[in-house]
């Protein structure tokens, strides 16, 4: 695992200058600080998934290539959507522990529905596929189209559902506090206001 995660540095490093890209064009697409991305093509910074990921989708190669993680076993990921809150999760990952991947889908709606921010601990990633999606963050109101992404501290009241009332399709990123707090089974069962007013925590 060590020698695969010190060999990220120079795989990105190299995989940027063969494109020709600069650091400082890579930062304004990935949205990563080019001090970030110096630190983590050097190896003084940890590749993560968050960091990855951006650089995946710019690159256009799979997750894999960049870290050069050996192909064992059935690489394939089982999709087993998760319904909760009238939502549906699907996760698109299996590593145990850590930041974890889901497509989310918001289910079209004839009625409005009220928003109803919540907060719980941890940090939130989002990436909007289909639809318009409405982001609600402290005073923030926001609505986002395909295309386009946001991250926010989950400790501020926030909740998310259709801008239109038409299905919304997006990546999330859950991090350890944010899978238990939005797809993990939970004691009890929700009550007919959660079900019926969908995204309750995002």
């Amino acid at each position: 695992m060590e020698d695969v995660l010190e060999a990220v540095g120079p795989r990105l490093r190299a995989l940027r200058n063969a494109r020709g890209i600069t650091l400082a064009d890579l930062a304004v697409t990935t949205g990563i600080s080019e001090s970030t991305l110096s630190r983590l093509e050097s190896g003084q910074r940890k590749a993560t998934l968050e960091l990855l990921l951006p650089l995946a989708r710019t690159y256009d190669v799979p997750l894999d290539d960049l870290v050069g993680a050996p192909r064992t076993g059935d690489p394939r990921i089982h999709l087993k959507p998760i319904h909760r809150f009238g939502l549906t999760f699907v996760p698109l990952s299996r590593r145990p522990g850590g930041v974890q991947s889901f497509k989310m889908l918001i289910p079209a709606r004839r009625e409005p529905v009220e928003p109803t921010p919540q907060t719980h601990p941890g940090f939130e990633w989002l990436y909007v596929l289909n639809g318009q999606l409405r982001l609600l963050v402290g005073d923030r109101d926001l609505v986002l189209p395909p295309g386009q992404a946001a991250e926010f501290d989950t400790s501020v009241p926030h909740w998310l559902g259709s801008a239109d009332g038409e299905a919304v399709e997006l990546l999330v990123l859950f991090d350890p506090q944010g899978v238990r707090a939005h797809v993990r089974p939970s004691a009890g069962r929700a009550g007919p206001d959660q079900a019926r007013n969908g995204p309750v925590t995002s």
